[in-house]
């Protein structure tokens, strides 16, 4: 069974930091390219980063560039997103999620597959 384990969110103070792990059960990451998305209450899930399978490459939305970096470790089995300079519109539920088989990088929700839990994000300020 395959699962996706989110951990690391919280509540920060504006211009902070946070680092939001994934971990995988089930499956092999390095198969797939990996994304992270989110959902601030009473909006619609949105992009918020991709890595392909190798981590050569990475595309991040318009609103978090500069500021978020996603990364994976392949050995460990795990994507991260680095979150720095923390702003309250940031504040929402954070998903991490797996690309359908085939698929080198996405942004669309609709090319992945499977998805965690979520793990609040909540920045005051």
């Amino acid at each position: 069974q395959v699962q996706l384990i989110e951990s690391g969110g919280g509540l920060v103070q504006a211009g902070g930091s946070l680092r939001l792990s994934c971990a995988a059960s089930g499956l092999t990451l390095s198969n797939y390219a990996m994304g992270w998305f989110r959902q601030a209450p009473g909006k619609e899930r949105e992009f918020v980063a991709t890595i392909s399978w190798s981590g050569h490459n990475t595309y991040y939305a318009d609103s978090v560039k500069g500021r978020f970096t996603i990364s994976r470790d392949n050995a460990k089995n795990t994507v991260y997103l680095q979150m720095n300079s923390l702003k309250p519109e940031d504040t929402a539920v954070y998903y991490c999620a797996k690309t359908q088989a085939g698929v080198v990088v996405a942004t669309k929700a609709a090319a992945f597959g499977s998805w965690g839990q979520g793990t609040q994000v909540t920045v005051s300020s």
